[in-house]
């Protein structure tokens, strides 16, 4: 990304003093509600405060928190580079989404909220009465998210030293710190509060960039012709083969499987939503975040058509100017917008805000899986007064933000073995919310059963994950690019299809690494199963967990409905179980699996809880 479209100066040098002083405020403003947000919790120092504050944050607020921490800077560069190069058929996930979003919103969020839970995976050891499944679930979360935190602190690092010039590993360490020192001091409360302005200032500097863009361009009309004509627009492919990476089907179900991981068991989202009063106000909160995310992500799929119309006659990436295609955004602002004062601190702003409102959410998340889910409950632990147990929180808040930051640092010199590593632990994500899920739609099932069900589908993800590794992931066909109207000096290239040669940094949403993709191949012969799309894979792994979990449970005694508390469990999955067991003529196959203590023990833990 050495110099601007017309042969110019170098890409960063549109970077002037009013972009320094941008970025410089909005460093400087998410520290200071850091230290707001400490000064205004002195005196009222728990646990329950520092990760939820106390139940009680505003709505409005958590809000904008769900959307930056559900959105991260992947989706903000990522997004627009897949509409670029492939089209608009990925935004159809939305539909998936919405369907996701309405078992959440009516069985998951309910169910969870109900229970007063503070970690997700509280729910594994209540339903199926197993420590090992609860620690194993929460020791697979915090490893992939220190994989997360670093993947995405890193890549925004080189848009922010492409723009100032301060190196990459620079870059890494100053957001890294910001962000660890105000979720370290604040909590949740500075979590949340910061996320508000970087929610804000990621819409809005993407907004800028589009509307200038826009009237450059001669409005929106004028640039979805030209992206229809470049065959972008396209939302309807009713091709019902597997191996098609984008098909109306297979972004569907990628959409639905892909909101369950990210918003039904992710502890990030999660613990936002239980920080709200009410279970009613947190499903109110639920519903501002779906029409708030597609709001923005609608921003960020159509910025990747204002490029594509931008650079319909020039293509950055085929003609050399950029080295992947996840820059094209970032150099469109520096390229078409770096003459503007402000234009590219506001730009570059978004994108590191971005950054510190997922790592942020992220680290904070961290904390609390560790302290709820591996050491409140042990001796020295739950002794400890509340300004003792809030000082854990915190070491343990510094100490998440430090590992994102040297996980960032170590992308550039150990990048194979850390995506490798990144897309392994994302593997892991499938089947534990299959294990979830069994929990609440299938009764009968019990800890064996959840058990094999999750290494089957485990190993099934990883199976997939290692052999796209071993045999190669193949590259991605872009729609046409073209060349033709570059200037005389840069070198001249016909039209043709590009690969893109790194198919890693082509995702929709952080999603699709934690879905483990395989990325489809335009090859027409000789397809295998590692050629399905990705959209597809993690939905198996889903339905191996629920099927092998099932069987298992039936051959090894299923959970007799006294035994599962049917707070547990969806309504409907609890009329079923008792129905099926009423029809089942040998009692002593639910006998293996009820003891005289399970009501009890359920009663108990769940009253702790609650």
């Amino acid at each position: 990304m050495s110099t601007s479209a017309s042969g110019g100066a170098p890409v960063g040098a549109g970077f002037t003093a009013v972009d320094y002083a941008i970025f410089i405020t909005m460093l400087a403003a998410s520290l200071g509600i850091g230290v707001y947000s400490a000064v205004r919790s002195r005196g009222q120092e728990s646990a329950l405060n520092y990760l939820l504050g106390n139940r009680a944050m505003p709505p409005i607020p958590v809000v904008f928190s769900v959307v930056g921490g559900f959105i991260s800077s992947t989706s903000l560069l990522g997004n627009p580079t897949e509409v670029y190069f492939h089209g608009t058929q990925v935004v159809v996930n939305q539909v998936g989404i919405f369907l996701g979003f309405i078992v959440i919103h009516q069985l998951i969020l309910p169910t969870f909220y109900r229970l007063r839970l503070v970690s997700v995976n509280q729910y594994l050891v209540l339903r199926y009465k197993s420590s090992t499944i609860h620690k194993m679930a929460t020791l697979c979360q915090v490893g992939h998210h220190l994989f997360y935190m670093g993947a995405i602190l890193y890549g925004p690092a080189l848009t922010l030293a492409t723009a100032t010039g301060l190196a990459p590993e620079a870059s890494v360490v100053l957001m890294g710190l910001v962000c660890t020192f105000y979720m370290t001091a604040g909590g949740v409360k500075a979590v949340v509060y910061t996320d508000v302005l970087q929610t804000l200032l990621m819409f809005g500097g993407v907004l800028v960039v589009v509307v200038i863009c826009c009237i450059n361009m001669g409005g929106v009309g004028n640039i979805w012709a030209i992206a229809d004509q470049g065959a972008r627009i396209q939302f309807f492919n009713l091709d019902p083969s597997l191996f098609v990476r984008h098909t109306l089907w297979s972004t569907i179900v990628y959409g639905f499987v892909a909101s369950l991981i990210v918003l039904g068991f992710n502890q990030n989202i999660y613990q936002r939503l239980a920080s709200i009063s009410s279970l009613v106000a947190a499903q109110r909160v639920s519903v501002g975040f779906i029409v708030s995310q597609l709001i923005v992500l609608a921003l960020f799929y159509f910025s990747g058509l204002v490029a594509y119309a931008v650079y319909q006659q020039c293509d950055p990436l085929t003609s050399g100017r950029i080295q992947k295609p996840d820059q094209i955004i970032p150099y469109l602002v520096m390229d078409k917008l770096g003459h503007l004062k402000g234009v590219p601190g506001i730009f570059v702003a978004a994108i590191c805000g971005a950054v510190l409102s997922s790592i942020s959410t992220t680290g904070n998340s961290i904390a609390c899986l560790i302290w709820e889910d591996l050491l409140k409950d042990r001796p020295y632990f739950n002794k400890m007064s509340n300004k003792s147990s809030t000082n854990v929180l915190k070491l343990l808040s510094a100490a998440a933000g430090v590992c994102g930051i040297c996980t960032g640092l170590a992308v550039q010199h150990l990048s194979g073995i850390l995506i490798v590593g990144y897309k392994t632990s994302g593997a892991v994500l499938g089947p534990l919310v299959g294990m979830h899920m069994a929990g609440l739609l299938t009764p009968w099932v019990n800890a064996k059963g959840a058990m094999v069900g999750f290494l089957a589908a485990l190993t099934f993800n990883l199976w997939i994950t290692v052999s796209s590794f071993v045999q190669g992931e193949g590259s991605l066909s872009s729609l046409p690019l073209s060349t033709d109207g570059c200037p005389e000096n840069l070198l001249h290239f016909p039209n043709i299809t590009t690969p893109i040669p790194d198919a890693d940094l082509v995702t929709t949403d952080i999603v699709d690494v934690l879905m483990t993709p395989t990325p489809s191949t335009d090859r027409v012969e000789g397809k295998t199963v590692y050629d399905i799309s990705y959209c597809y894979t993690t939905l198996f792994g889903f339905l191996i967990v629920l099927v092998v979990s099932s069987l298992v449970s039936l051959c090894t005694g299923p959970m007799s409905s006294g035994a599962v508390d049917e707070r547990l469990t969806s309504p409907c999955s609890a009329r079923l179980h008792r129905w099926l067991l009423r029809r089942e003529p040998d009692s002593s196959l639910v006998a293996r699996n009820t003891t005289p203590d399970d009501s009890k023990k359920t009663e108990l833990a769940l009253a702790e809880l609650i």
